[in-house]
């Protein structure tokens, strides 16, 4: 069981990073690796109701990889944590198998409450580099969660989330919104940007609300324009000051 996990692991590594050259550099230069076996030794006493010992695994774990996963986490196969610094993984929380893990992420609580608090991650799921997932719900499967947002409420099977709150914006391959097309394969460099388009969108209702404006300006002054006697274009207050200094 254990040699099969690991080398579901270090498969999953090898897919999944362009930069893995061969299973001896995976083996000996892939905290997120270390991290995974340390935390299943861990969590194998926690399981035993050897808290101490589980803990202190956990300690050196976190200080020889700055990877930080609770004892108490149930890991499934073929996760990936890539670079891994600044993860946090809480005591509640559950992740199934093939889940990529990007540097910053926490799977976190929101309260001191007692039981289950922190988030259950679904199969083939993808949460990118300072993603914070928190409290008690589930991620479902295929899901991607952009990089930075703040999740606190459960994502549907499918589903791309980003922002902060977290907001689903791609479901099933395809913007939640009648748009085109969304990539299916997670780009960082894609992900649609829910607050920027609101953003836009007020500036262009402001864009027309101070076109029209000008333009009744206009209607105004013209309106109120009149041509004097001696051929000069002013308003009606004005040519008439000039007419009764004049005489």
């Amino acid at each position: 069981m254990v040699f099969r996990r690991l080398r579901k692991d270090i498969r999953a590594i090898m897919e999944r990073d362009p930069a893995a050259k061969s299973v001896l550099e995976v083996l000996l230069c892939y905290p997120g690796l270390h991290a995974l076996v340390m935390h299943r030794i861990a969590h194998s006493f926690y399981r035993r109701r050897w808290f101490v010992v589980a803990r202190l695994i956990s300690h050196l774990s976190r200080f020889l990889t700055g990877i930080e996963i609770h004892p108490g986490a149930k890991i499934g196969e073929g996760v990936f944590i890539d670079h891994g610094l600044g993860v946090v993984i809480g005591e509640t929380a559950e992740i199934g198998d093939n889940v990529t893990i990007y540097q910053g992420v926490t799977l976190g609580g929101t309260g001191k409450e007692k039981g289950k608090r922190h988030p259950t991650i679904g199969n083939n799921v993808v949460i990118s580099a300072g993603a914070k997932v928190l409290g008690s719900f589930t991620v479902g499967d295929n899901s991607k969660i952009g990089a930075g947002s703040v999740v606190l409420k459960e994502v549907p099977p499918d589903s791309t989330v980003v922002g902060v709150p977290g907001k689903v914006v791609a479901r099933n391959g395809r913007r939640v919104e009648p748009r085109e097309d969304y990539e299916i394969d997670l780009r960082h460099d894609l992900l649609p940007d829910p607050v920027a388009e609101m953003i836009l969108c007020l500036q262009r209702k402001i864009d027309r609300l101070e076109k029209r404006i000008r333009q009744i300006e206009e209607d105004n002054s013209t309106s109120a324009e009149r041509v004097c006697q001696d051929g000069r274009l002013k308003c009606g207050e004005d040519c008439l000051f000039l007419s009764q200094k004049e005489s």
